[in-house]
């Protein structure tokens, strides 16, 4: 390197680090030159902490898993990108038709007007370690309770057509015309997902009463929403980030950054509670305390997460999170995820929840069950337990990176 070279890198160096204890905002002129990666300052707010504020989106779409064909590879071709954009954008959706008279042929319809499909990520998974881009086993106790609850939720479709055509949804269940006498049951646990009854709110999955489903914040990727926006803003010792999902979904994390210990184990919140600090220009956020009322591939209570949030660039922001439950998993799993900066003249995030539990959509679902039971008692209808109202058994079915949980 001669000397001129040597002297122009100097210069940009120092000329990046006056920009950053100026000013906390990139402009336009700044993000046209971007410096050298090695040199590059970074953002920080006029208190001297790493500038993470903003509203954030995830803007690609990568499953989960790592889907079984592409075994060790952990990073997309272009061809291999461009191929799935291509499939995934033929997909059918809620234009899919089958035979005329099946709920096959009509149910689904109404959750893919709200279904997007967002190009193909450069990853094959989001999971980066284990390597092979896999949720490791589960325990043998964890094994126990998802076959529990998933013969629960078959036994419940058993006399439904989804079960009759041996779709998807159906699994590892079996038609029979006889609905099944485990109606009356309660489930083996909490419900957080859809099951083949409405006899009150907590035969609902979670979204459905208009509870998130949760952290970490990947799992809005499972549901086909790939990844929520999220504001975060800083302020001298404290840090709240907001997050707005689906249909009013809106929650709100305040993590605590002064150094406190966590609650007592007694004490469980819906997100858990949330302890941060620096490490260089890394927040890492330690989580526990969950409710048992939430689940996360089979984790509740004893649910445990590190999050590192780090700023990589003008626009972007890399969220990794450690993921442990020794009673499910024993050695613990991580996902990486890549958010990018919107707008704050364009966009907004909305504060004020749109959707709550106990609105009228909820009980309105309750009424039409007892509806269809009066009918079905009277001989004017068939008996609700041969109709499918939990799976929609349309969707992501054919989706190439639509990859479930185990």
């Amino acid at each position: 390197m001669n000397r001129r070279t040597m002297m122009i890198l100097t210069g940009m160096a120092l000329a990046g680090l006056a920009l950053a204890s100026a000013s906390i905002t990139w402009t336009a002129a700044q993000a046209q030159v971007p410096l050298p990666p090695a040199i590059s300052p970074v953002l920080k707010t006029p208190w001297g902490e790493p500038d993470l504020q903003g509203i954030w989106t995830v803007d690609t779409e990568t499953p989960l898993q790592r889907p079984a064909k592409y075994a060790d590879q952990e990073i997309f071709t272009d061809a291999q990108r461009e191929e799935l954009d291509n499939l995934r954008s033929s997909l059918g959706g809620k234009d899919k038709r089958a035979a005329r008279g099946t709920e096959l042929d009509v149910s689904g319809s109404y959750n893919e007007v709200f279904r997007s499909r967002k190009p193909t990520g450069k990853r094959t998974s989001l999971i980066v370690d284990p390597p092979n881009g896999r949720i490791p086993p589960l325990t043998t106790e964890a094994q126990k309770a998802l076959a529990a609850d998933r013969e629960f939720r078959l036994a419940l479709l058993q006399a439904t057509e989804t079960c009759k055509i041996k779709w998807v949804t159906c699994n590892g269940g079996k038609y029979d015309p006889t609905p099944s006498s485990r109606f009356a049951e309660r489930p083996p646990h909490y419900n957080t997902i859809y099951i083949n009854r409405h006899d009150g709110p907590e035969d609902g999955n979670l979204v459905e009463r208009c509870l998130a489903p949760g952290l970490p914040l990947p799992i809005f990727a499972l549901f086909g929403v790939g990844g929520p926006f999220a504001r975060i803003v800083q302020t001298p010792g404290g840090i709240s980030m907001f997050y707005d999902v689906w249909q009013g979904h809106g929650f709100q994390r305040n993590i605590v950054m002064d150094g406190s210990p966590h609650l007592p184990a007694g004490i469980t919140q819906w997100f858990g509670d949330s302890r941060g600090h620096w490490e260089g220009d890394t927040l890492v956020i330690d989580v526990t305390n969950f409710s048992p009322k939430i689940s996360f591939a089979g984790a509740r209570e004893n649910l445990h997460m590190i999050e590192r949030w780090t700023r990589t660039g003008p626009s972007a922001l890399e969220y990794v999170v450690t993921i442990e439950d020794p009673g499910v998993w024993t050695p613990p799993w991580t996902i990486k995820q890549e958010f990018t900066s919107q707008s704050e003249q364009a966009n907004r995030i909305y504060y004020e929840p749109r959707c709550n539990e106990g609105n009228y959509a909820l009980p309105g679902l309750m009424l039409g069950a007892r509806a269809e039971e009066r009918a079905f008692a009277e001989g004017r209808g068939p008996d609700p337990a041969t109709r499918d109202h939990a799976t929609a058994i349309t969707g992501d079915e054919d989706d190439p990176l639509a990859t479930p949980f185990q």
